[in-house]
């Protein structure tokens, strides 16, 4: 592709008549929750200021729990406008976490992959503290985060030596990016500032472990061809690996709307998302 073919393929945004109204839309959501569930909020598990983490508990103790990360190229957005799926989650018999990392440009991808780490490791290593079953941790992430919580499932990073697939029992992956090295060619990577080994180095297709958690990987129906084609190649190589994956093109869903249906149990992408925290982590609660 040209450069400007990879820029409109990498620009999600571009498909939407008004994107603004649509991130203001889920920040108006995101703050009712907060107005609707218990919340302990800004939870600090690293020394930048963007290194906290909201965690709205379930009802019941030892109970599963879904951490979201957020998206935004790496360089927008926050996890403040991102809580709205906690409700869904709550309702379900789950606690839910919106992890926030630090960004681009002040951040090179090794940094921000470093952060959301050391999140999830953080929740890990206080799950029980929090009213978690430590073996019943899902990960969830969307667009650039959908990369991040690809890259937590890599082996040699958890510091007791586990792999990723013996501490986190499944993970949703929505409108996710696998392979950098187009990136690396786009306006995307003029704060990310990636080299040819840098994006290597950071594209969890490339560097998969042999055993993965069960995986649900969804993109909208209305993206472009290249969130496509990255899905149905991170979905090709996965299963090669003999994981778990449900895979999904949701019908009448583009790159941001997707997340609607994340907790929805009347949709085909909800009802995935509970049967992965359902029966990887053995209980009947959830339905």
């Amino acid at each position: 592709m040209t450069a400007h073919d990879l820029d409109r393929e990498y620009s999600p945004s571009a498909l939407l008549p008004d994107p603004a109204a649509q991130f203001a839309e889920y920040a108006r959501r995101s703050a009712v929750t907060r107005t609707r569930l218990v919340a302990h909020r800004n939870l600090r598990y690293g020394a930048s200021g963007r290194m906290t983490l909201d965690l709205f508990p379930a009802a019941q103790q030892a109970s599963p729990l879904l951490v979201y990360v957020h998206g935004g190229f790496w360089q927008e957005m926050s996890k403040d406008d991102f809580v709205f799926p906690a409700e869904g989650a709550v309702a379900a018999g789950a606690a839910f976490a919106a992890l926030g990392y630090v960004l681009a440009p002040d951040h090179g991808m090794d940094e921000i992959v470093t952060s959301v780490r050391a999140g999830l490791w953080w929740l890990v290593d206080h799950a029980r503290a929090l009213g978690v079953a430590p073996a019943r941790i899902h990960l969830c992430g969307h667009s650039a985060g959908a990369h991040l919580v690809a890259m937590a499932l890599l082996a040699g990073w958890p510091p007791d030596g586990r792999l990723p697939a013996d501490v986190f029992a499944g993970a949703t992956l929505l409108s996710g990016i696998y392979d950098l090295e187009p990136v690396r060619h786009t306006y995307v990577n003029e704060p990310l500032r990636l080299d040819r080994a840098g994006a290597a180095r950071n594209s969890p297709l490339r560097t998969l472990p042999d055993r993965l958690p069960p995986l649900v990987l969804a993109c909208g129906a209305t993206e472009t061809d290249e969130f496509h084609r990255q899905q149905r190649q991170f979905g090709a190589a996965v299963r090669a690996r003999g994981a778990s994956v449900t895979e999904l093109v949701v019908k009448r869903r583009h790159h941001f709307d997707i997340m609607d249906d994340l907790t929805d149990p009347t949709t085909e992408l909800g009802r995935a998302v509970r049967r992965q925290l359902r029966e990887s982590s053995g209980i009947s609660f959830l339905y």
